[in-house]
């Protein structure tokens, strides 16, 4: 139990310090850009104003609405005040919505697109990998150069193959937005089906992408743990070989495990792309808005929330680890 405590308090330790260094730069980050959010914003509200003296005293009333004539360490400790109260105040763009609004609205779109397209895409993969690792022969011959292909086409690449074929060419499918524009979002039956039509091809989009690099990975992994000595050894004293598999396999699904914990911790952000090309209404589409248009408030939200879910991830795959890997387990007696 030593050994356990002194490896938990390390990754205690760097999960505190990690989130300091981020929670700085996410703060610091977004205030470095050249652009000016208050003049963003009085170029659509004082537009066709030619008092002067009015336009100079609604710039500095929303310049003080929004903190932004205070000093910049005054600012931060504001905000730390506030982030950890779970208030990340007004947004510059869409004022006076807040933006813990802004983020409800969009964040649900995207875990519902992107976490189902992750575990579709893992388990595929693997499952894939797998197989092409244990038969070999024709079906990895077919499977390898295919997975190959697939982990090297870019995101953007799928979504705008995927959108010309089905949406633009065969016309089966919409070409952009989570649900039709004519609608009114209610429970109603119509509706329901207009976000499952446009659910298909954002998801396929995340999950083809996903299944080359994870059978890649798979393959590889389980390649190597087949040809390991402890394979040899039980098969020579006459261990079945479905429960060598079994051995083979879970120590193979170790990297997999992490880049799974990975992907989920980093899907708000992976789903940019995918949010961008299909105009879907999630947080990825929310914060390329939030860069264009300078919104602090909103772009600093959404990049703590992909911090946080990152190290989240990373801390849980090491606490995990510290369980399920025999190699941890020994390095902690050592």
């Amino acid at each position: 139990m030593k050994g356990y405590r002194k490896y938990f308090s390390k990754k205690i330790v760097w999960f505190i310090l990690t989130f300091i260094i981020a929670f700085l730069l996410n703060f610091a980050l977004p205030r470095l850009m050249p652009a000016d959010p208050v003049a963003n914003i009085m170029n659509k509200t004082a537009r066709g104003l030619s008092d002067a003296s009015a336009v100079k005293a609604m710039y500095d009333n929303y310049v003080k609405e929004f903190g932004l004539d205070q000093p910049v360490i005054v600012q931060f400790f504001t905000y730390v005040k506030n982030a950890f109260r779970g208030d990340f105040g007004v947004s510059f763009t869409q004022y006076p919505r807040r933006v813990n609004d802004i983020i409800s609205s969009a964040i649900l779109w995207t875990i519902g697109l992107q976490f189902p397209a992750i575990i579709v895409g893992w388990i595929l993969g693997n499952v894939l990998g797998a197989l092409a690792a244990y038969i070999r022969k024709g079906f990895d011959k077919v499977l390898m150069p295919l997975s190959l292909f697939l982990s090297c086409v870019p995101a953007f690449g799928m979504a705008v193959i995927l959108l010309g074929i089905f949406a633009v060419k065969l016309k089966v499918a919409p070409i952009a937005g989570g649900y039709g524009f004519d609608l009114i979002p209610n429970f109603s039956w119509a509706f329901i089906k207009s976000i499952f039509v446009h659910y298909q091809l954002p998801f396929w989009s995340i999950v083809i992408i996903s299944i080359g690099g994870q059978a890649i990975g798979m393959r590889s992994m389980s390649i190597y743990e087949l040809n390991a000595d402890y394979v040899k050894y039980s098969r020579f004293l006459g261990i079945k070989d479905r429960k060598i598999v079994g051995y083979v396999f879970r120590n193979a699904m170790l990297p997999q495990v992490t880049g799974l914990a990975l992907s989920i911790g980093t899907m708000v952000g992976g789903a940019l792309v995918a949010e961008i090309t299909f105009s879907y209404p999630g947080l990825g589409t929310t914060m390329l808005s939030a860069v264009t248009s300078s919104d602090y408030p909103v772009l600093s939200a959404t990049t703590l929330i992909i911090t946080i879910m990152v190290l989240i991830a990373n801390f849980a795959i090491d606490i995990i680890y510290g369980f399920i890997d025999p190699r941890v387990k020994a390095a902690q007696f050592d």
